[in-house]
């Protein structure tokens, strides 16, 4: 059990679909099903998995998917929020669902959602598990979920094994996290289509935010913004004016729900005994080599 500095248990919420991207992009093409059909980002995530359950040994944990990249509640709000992204290809999309069924074999709760991301599922159970005195690790190099980091949870970026809470966020982005969102929706985020305010980068952004406090106290007082010793002062407070409606609606964007349909409860997202059957079947099925057949029998019991 992985217990932070206060004492209190953790809950790994694991950013999946990051994962099975990264498999994707770096395993292989010489894996294939039984039906010969290309399985290199279920290999991929099934070694990341195996090896993640091997070391934190955690009692609380859930993988979250992305189901959402068009059909997002923040798509209705905003036609073009990820319209630069591409579909994943069908190969892909059937290796998606591949790597959902080993999750689950293993014991581990899915949380996939076609209004809400992954980070929307991952922020609500965060809060909710909060109340029941669980602190949160989340599993992702994403800098979006900083905002979610309260005083005794941390991000662990898996691939370069480096963990941060609440003050690395700050030496990461110059800004709190709960004025990440705020700082997101000045400066753009061009991963996911969200503009910005032309012309405020990310060291003005964060600027903005250090004087003012947020983006409400920012867009209330802009006329000040004239003043300050930042590099094109006036031309910034003419764009906040020119764009304050704008940048409000991308902040509905940056900003993480936290009111997705999650199971209530600590027990929902604890980690049960593994399906044996399932497990062997999809072994067999996705011809896994000994090694990961052995590595996931012994993962089996929680």
């Amino acid at each position: 059990m992985d217990a932070g500095m206060n004492g209190a248990a953790a809950v790994h919420l694991i950013d999946g679909s990051l994962y099975v991207f990264r498999a994707w992009h770096s395993m292989p093409d010489e894996f294939h099903d039984a039906d010969g059909r290309p399985v290199n980002a279920v290999h991929g995530y099934a070694r990341f998995l195996c090896e993640l359950l091997e070391k934190a040994r955690p009692e609380h944990v859930a993988v979250a998917f992305d189901a959402s990249l068009t059909t997002s509640f923040r798509n209705a709000i905003y036609p073009p929020y990820k319209a630069n992204r591409e579909l994943p290809p069908p190969d892909l999309e059937r290796q998606f669902v591949l790597c959902r069924e080993v999750t689950q074999a293993l014991g581990v709760t899915v949380l996939i959602d076609h209004s809400y991301e992954a980070d929307d599922l991952i922020g609500s159970a965060l809060w909710s598990l909060r109340g029941h005195g669980l602190r949160g690790v989340i599993v992702s190099a994403d800098k979006d979920f900083g905002q979610l980091l309260g005083e005794h949870d941390e991000q662990w970026d898996y691939a370069r094994n480096q963990r941060w809470g609440p003050a690395g966020v700050h030496e990461k982005l110059g800004v709190h996290p709960h004025q990440v969102a705020d700082y997101l929706a000045l400066c753009g985020d061009p991963v996911d289509n969200v503009p910005g305010v032309p012309g405020v980068g990310a060291k003005t952004a964060a600027a903005l935010l250090a004087h003012f406090g947020s983006l409400d106290a920012l867009l209330d007082r802009v006329d000040e913004v004239a003043y300050l010793r930042i590099r094109g002062a006036a031309s910034c407070a003419a764009k906040l004016r020119e764009h304050a409606e704008a940048v409000r609606l991308y902040r509905r964007l940056t900003r993480i729900a936290l009111d997705a349909p999650v199971a209530p409860g600590a027990d929902a997202l604890r980690r049960l005994r593994g399906d044996e059957a399932r497990l062997d079947e999809l072994c067999g099925r996705l011809r896994f080599g000994p090694l990961t057949r052995s590595r996931m029998r012994a993962l089996l019991d929680p």
